[in-house]
């Protein structure tokens, strides 16, 4: 039994899953990963199950009954993590942007040097993207300006997707409060483990643009997080974050 899981949401990542799989599998850290899909028509979730064989009691599948967003796939996978006695949970996509070579280092920041949230970060080291177009880019690094300016949180990449926590975060945070479903879940995350005053390290990374599938970016996303973080900064002036024990 392994005490790191790895979680991967997917939505229609045909093209991605089977090689995604197989380099989580073959990582030098003993790690099992879980796929949370939501009813992919183009098969992903039976592709996953194919190979659930090859790697049995570490490749785990929850197939959900319809697409619910991004943060309510993490929170059900963080559950589920939780109930099954993970003691490190790292998040990443399923699309090669992330690197899965890359897990090892986030897993041992939380095991081994005391941080309680790992970051996988494109911004704590200059601007480390491959082959988005340059509009994307600005968006995206401003994004984290944005957040940095209303929150006050140090985090460069508050929008990173890439993130490993201690499982004395997921105990500790209410899951079920977590309010975004989109992108802005990320930042709703890391400000309120940041909140409770857990140590939220950034690592660099190189983000790598997808090459096969297509992109779950929309407007209603960008817009719930420019909305959202004002809200969440807002909320937060009349909430108390205490730890159990403090």
């Amino acid at each position: 039994m392994s005490n790191k899981l790895v979680i991967i949401p997917t939505y229609n990542e045909i093209e991605n899953i089977g090689r995604i799989i197989e380099a989580v599998m073959r990582l030098p850290v003993n790690c099992h990963l879980m796929v949370v899909d939501d009813h992919s028509p183009d098969g992903t979730a039976d592709e996953v199950k194919k190979r659930q064989s090859d790697y049995t009691d570490r490749l785990h599948i929850l197939s959900r009954p319809g697409k619910q967003g991004l943060g309510t796939a993490y929170i059900t996978g963080f559950k589920w993590a939780l109930k099954n006695g993970y003691e490190y949970i790292c998040e990443m996509d399923a699309d090669f942007s992330h690197d899965p070579n890359d897990l090892p280092r986030l897993f041992n920041a939380c095991e081994h040097n005391r941080a309680d949230v790992s970051i996988g970060s494109r911004y704590i080291s200059g601007v480390n993207v491959i082959n988005w177009p340059m509009s994307r880019v600005i968006i995206s690094y401003f994004a984290s300006v944005y957040v940095r300016f209303i929150t006050r949180m140090k985090i460069r990449d508050a929008t990173a997707g890439f993130v490993c926590y201690k499982r004395k975060v997921l105990e500790t945070i209410n899951l079920d409060d977590i309010r975004f479903k989109g992108y802005a879940f990320q930042i709703e995350m890391k400000f309120t483990a940041w909140k409770y005053g857990f140590n939220v390290v950034e690592l660099p990374i190189i983000f790598t643009d997808r090459k096969e599938g297509s992109s779950k970016m929309s407007g209603k996303i960008v817009s719930e997080a420019i909305w959202g973080v004002i809200w969440m900064k807002w909320s937060s002036i009349f909430r108390r974050y205490r730890r159990m024990g403090d």
